[in-house]
């Protein structure tokens, strides 16, 4: 008696279902792993940011410097009843100039070009206290020093950017042809504002 042979049919099918199984996994993995890594990236970059530990991103460093937080005193003390006169814009202009300097030392900044600007500009402020002309010269003394400041922040500070952008407008609103005693309050803003950026920074 003839054997007959039976031959099993190939399950060519299994195979091709399990490669097409296993390059859906490559390609989700390939896909999907990269944005995790991306992701991951991201909130590293922000931990870091947000602890100081990066040197250029100081948010968690607390400075803590003595002038600074003397100029801040003063303003906050005689923010809310304040004697508008001479002798306070100079004492204010002197305490921002020696604050700015100590902040910079701090971190490390060099505001030396910055400073010397500042420092004419405040002298001539302080040192021509004539009515006529005092306006304009607190006006110049105000934007040398938001200018300083912004280039600190821009160097040391960038998420304090609306804070800067507060003191340009402070500085903005005091109007060089009008008398100051006019526009007392606007000059008191300034240093207030100024006071809470150093602040802020130390």
């Amino acid at each position: 008696m003839t054997e007959i042979k039976i031959e099993k049919k190939k399950q060519s099918w299994v195979w091709l279902v399990a490669i097409f199984f296993i390059a859906a996994i490559l390609i989700y993995f390939l896909m999907f792993r990269d944005d995790d890594i991306i992701n991951t990236t991201e909130v590293v970059t922000e931990e870091v940011y947000i602890s100081g530990t990066n040197d250029t991103n100081l948010l968690g460093v607390k400075e803590n410097n003595s002038t600074v937080a003397a100029f801040v005193d003063f303003i906050e003390k005689d923010t809310s009843n304040v004697n508008f006169n001479y002798d306070y814009t100079k004492e204010a202009f002197l305490k921002l100039t020696s604050a700015t300097n100590a902040m910079a030392e701090e971190i490390d900044y060099n505001i030396q070009a910055d400073l010397e600007i500042l420092k004419e500009s405040v002298e001539l402020a302080n040192n021509e206290p004539f009515e006529t002309s005092l306006a304009k010269n607190i006006r110049n003394a105000t934007d040398n020093s938001a200018t300083a400041l912004q280039h600190m922040q821009l160097a040391r500070y960038p998420w304090l950017t609306e804070e800067v952008d507060e003191l340009k407008n402070a500085s903005t609103a005091i109007q060089p042809e009008v008398l100051t005693i006019k526009q007392k309050d606007t000059i008191i803003n300034y240093f207030a504002v100024a006071s809470d950026l150093l602040h802020k920074m130390n």
